[in-house]
């Protein structure tokens, strides 16, 4: 049996805990994914892990043996990589994880067109704001929003994230309009969960302004607030990139155009420089391209 692929398996294992969850991320049977551990251990004639009916947890042979996997494998990337000509095309699988909203918005689009440029090549993404433990979760590649990224991760910046106040007409023509960020509070706020819940900021020239909002209704992700803006529930802060047509057919208005939120940073996010798959240095670079110039 090969024995890189045991260690590729034991070490996925070993990672998500659950032989299923394994068969299912690797597309084999998880008869063979206990296969490939059974001889593993057998080859080196060692327990690596403790199964039980509710987990799987590594030995001290297991820590070791997933220790040394890991670097025989990063060496063995390192020599397919080194080896490759540079006209080879990519291959492979990469895992990237997104805010829905960004996901939704631009990036299924660019990845597509990625896609299209290297057919031998496979994303897998995950779309949510969590936070994700990029080295455990063997994601390559995070796009991220923030003012302040992890400082233990590489940082690219791709775009400016701005946002900007927004109501349906029908909620203005019920309501009013507020003629200062200080009239908020009287009005109906939506806010996002992780960005401005209570609290939205505002800058007019040298003017700074920080109001404290009500909010009516919170939601943990961007285009579940632009529906329920849209279906006229009231003021919500949300970023240029998903208003797409909406402003432009009128579905919905720009509330004090002369005030602007502080900007924001859309970021690719990786652990390390080092070992960066020919595939993640191309999708990187396509995506700064991509992103040059921001259509919203």
């Amino acid at each position: 049996m090969d024995r890189l692929t045991a260690m590729r398996v034991f070490c996925e294992v070993a990672t998500s805990g659950s032989f299923s969850a394994t068969a299912d991320k690797l597309d084999m049977s998880r008869a063979m994914v206990t296969r490939y551990v059974s001889e593993l251990e057998s080859w080196l004639n060692a327990r690596l892990l403790q199964r039980t009916t509710r987990s799987v947890t590594l030995t001290d042979a297991g820590e070791q043996c997933l220790r040394r996997s890991q670097q025989m494998l990063a060496l063995m990337e390192n020599i397919e990589e080194e080896t490759r000509s540079d006209d080879a095309e990519l291959r492979g699988q990469l895992r990237l994880t997104c805010s829905t909203s960004f996901a939704f918005g631009h990036l299924a689009r660019v990845i597509s067109k990625f896609l299209a440029q290297h057919p031998l090549l496979k994303i897998d993404l995950h779309v949510g704001d969590g936070t994700v433990n990029l080295v455990e979760a063997r994601i390559d590649l995070a796009i991220r929003i923030s003012s302040e990224p992890d400082p233990l991760l590489i940082a690219r910046p791709l775009a400016i994230c701005d946002s900007v106040l927004v109501a349906a007409p029908s909620y203005v023509q019920q309501a009013g309009v507020p003629q200062h960020p200080q009239d908020l509070p009287a009005h109906r706020c939506l806010s996002h969960a992780n960005y401005g819940r209570n609290t939205w900021r505002f800058v007019r020239g040298d003017e700074h302004v920080q109001t404290d909002i009500a909010s009516h209704f919170s939601a943990n992700d961007a285009t579940v607030l632009l529906q329920a803006v849209l279906a006229g529930s009231g003021i919500a802060l949300l970023p240029t990139y998903l208003m797409g047509d909406h402003l432009d057919k009128g579905d919905l208005q720009i509330i004090l155009p002369e005030w602007t939120a502080p900007p924001m940073t859309i970021y690719a996010l990786f652990p390390s420089r080092r070992h960066l798959s020919p595939a993640v240095r191309a999708l990187l670079d396509f995506l700064v391209e991509e992103f040059a110039s921001q259509p919203w």
